[in-house]
């Protein structure tokens, strides 16, 4: 949002300082300044599985817009570092996605502190390409499908009746869901799973105007990617065209346009940020 403040206020512009008053520009005079607000001034977010990477980045960004961010995460410790990082406006509560029990906590707690919900971002996920055929096991199965595809049902659907008209529901995809990589395939086919939820989330909430989109990662430069040789991820990144991997700021900063009235005309798409892996 933007305001147009006349010649006549307390602002800096364009480098001078201003006092009360007329504003002095010479010639310039008579322009108006504007003056940027925060994309998501007032607003109230819930982000989960938040206590590190991309989330992580996605409600420090949030924040810094004007939101009030619920954040969650299985390890009590590590939500209470990520919520001191984020620093202020934030709410801490620990929650596991694939545990129903700690998602109808989750939606009482926002509930009981806010009364509502503007942005939700079911985040929160487990990811393996470990698995191929014939090794699969139920555990993994188990696993893979109830955070990845069964928590993100039950994320929106416990938090659905707090979800304000006009909001917006952001999933967490992957291009994995596209790519057909080998000893991926619970983990890709879970995600494709949530990429159809937003379709057809979208149709069902369009009488309340809640959007309903998908951000896509490809390789980012998280956590997991410390934990591998130099060789494998000059692997991966010499398949990414822009030739590095992504950061989690820039997955943040995708989140944030389906967030904010950036994209109040779009529902039930899939923004994909790979560097190009998935596209050309």
């Amino acid at each position: 949002m933007r305001i147009h403040l006349d010649a006549r206020a307390r602002i800096c512009y364009g480098g001078y300082v201003i006092a009360e008053g007329e504003i002095n520009l010479g010639r310039a005079a008579d322009r108006k300044a504007t003056v940027t607000m925060p994309k998501l001034d007032g607003k109230v977010a819930v982000i989960t599985g938040a206590t590190s990477g991309m989330a992580l980045a996605t409600a420090k960004l949030f924040v810094a817009e004007g939101a009030h961010v619920f954040i969650t995460g299985r390890d009590k410790a590590r939500l209470d570092e990520a919520a001191a990082a984020i620093g202020h406006n934030v709410t801490g509560v620990q929650a596991d996605s694939g545990s129903l029990h700690d998602l109808a906590r989750l939606a009482e707690t926002v509930r009981e502190q806010q009364g509502r919900v503007d942005v939700l971002f079911a985040s929160a996920g487990l990811a393996s390409v470990s698995d191929p055929l014939g090794s699969i096991t139920p555990d993994t199965f188990d696993a893979l499908v109830g955070v990845n595809f069964r928590g993100t049902v039950f994320t929106v659907q416990y938090l659905l009746p707090l979800m304000s008209d006009g909001a917006s529901i952001i999933l967490n995809g992957t291009t994995s869901a596209t790519k057909g990589i080998p000893g991926a395939g619970v983990y890709s086919a879970s995600k494709a799973a949530v990429r159809s939820l937003a379709r057809t989330w979208a149709a069902e909430l369009k009488d309340r105007g809640i959007r309903v989109n998908v951000v896509s990662p490809g390789s980012i430069d998280t956590a997991l990617f410390s934990t591998v040789g130099p060789d494998f991820r000059e692997q991966i990144t010499s398949a990414i065209p822009l030739g590095r991997l992504g950061a989690s700021e820039e997955i943040a900063s995708a989140a944030l346009f389906f967030a904010s009235a950036d994209a109040s005309f779009v529902t039930g798409a899939n923004l994909v940020v790979d560097g190009g892996f998935s596209q050309i």
